[in-house]
């Protein structure tokens, strides 16, 4: 039996329909934080390269099959999945207008007709019941003010027996690329750490949250697969901190700071990053889920 309230509809300040209690992500990503990752599109793509094999190993895309993509982004991963299910649509449905944009040029260069990029809350938008056979999803699904409403909104769309594949990212502790940097970040302080299920990167990395979640959307056979890759920040260590300075926790963990204490939590975040160059460019530690569920 699917739960969850019915999806609440406001106007977000685009005109774009968001709910309302996502209202300052919306302004986030369709504002600075989603230029900055329009602009790194390349370092972002190439950061999570690693992850794409098996999630399309997991999410299984055969021809023919309509495929959701909940925060596309740039679009790489609505594009892969647009060449494996030709000739039916991919939908790519993300916050960003800027990114969006990134991803329609993209479609344009790769002669890629069977993909639409549409801007959008996946916690409100009225998808076609019974309308997709697949969801897939690469770090795109742990922002959601209302995570269950999410995806029994999401699980509407997806026809009975239809897949869902997900990427996501498992607890801070085992992410060094999080707890490294808040680490550097720290200037003496003792940092909060996010409420348990708070929108954010590591909102997910319960797997008994994630089975609840899902389950009471309507999915079934929930399964996690860890997955263990590093995230590579660029070849050089001025690119990685160039890169890793423009993340919003960054900014985030500054903003209190005076600027003597500024400049000393600046210099140790660049030693950091020089701490993590290999032959293989800068790396950081990171782990991930891979969540698979049929819609019953």
């Amino acid at each position: 039996m699917v739960v969850g309230r019915p999806p609440r509809r406001g106007l977000g300040v685009s005109g774009v329909p968001v709910d309302p209690a996502n209202e300052d992500t919306f302004r986030s990503w369709d504002g600075p934080g989603g230029e900055y990752w329009a602009t790194n599109a390349a370092t972002f793509d190439e950061s999570m390269a690693a992850y794409l094999p098996p999630l399309f190993a997991a999410a299984n895309v055969s021809l023919g099959e309509r495929v959701l993509d909940i925060g596309c982004g740039n679009g790489v991963t609505t594009l892969e999945a647009a060449r494996r299910s030709a000739p039916a649509r991919a939908m790519g449905l993300d916050l960003s207008a800027s990114m969006l944009e990134v991803a329609r040029h993209r479609a344009t260069e790769q002669r890629t007709a069977n993909v639409e990029f549409i801007q959008g809350d996946a916690q409100v938008y009225p998808f076609e019941p019974g309308g997709f056979d697949v969801v897939i999803s690469r770090a795109g699904v742990m922002f959601f003010a209302d995570p269950a409403a999410a995806f029994a909104n999401i699980g509407r769309g997806v026809r009975s027996g239809g897949r869902l594949a997900l990427m996501v990212w498992q607890g801070i502790e085992v992410n060094e690329w999080m707890t490294a940097v808040a680490a550097a970040l720290a200037a003496g302080r003792t940092l909060p750490t996010p409420p348990p299920g708070a929108p954010g990167p590591s909102s997910l990395g319960n797997p008994d949250r994630v089975r609840q979640l899902l389950g009471d959307a309507g999915f079934g056979g929930v399964d996690l697969t860890g997955v263990v890759e590093p995230m590579r920040f660029g070849p050089d260590t001025g690119s990685a901190y160039e890169f890793v300075f423009g993340l919003s926790f960054v900014g985030a963990l500054l903003k209190d700071l005076d600027e003597p204490t500024r400049a000393d939590a600046l210099a140790e975040l660049r030693s950091v990053v020089e701490a993590h160059l290999t032959p293989a460019g800068v790396q950081f530690g990171a782990a991930a889920w891979i969540v698979t569920a049929a819609r019953t």
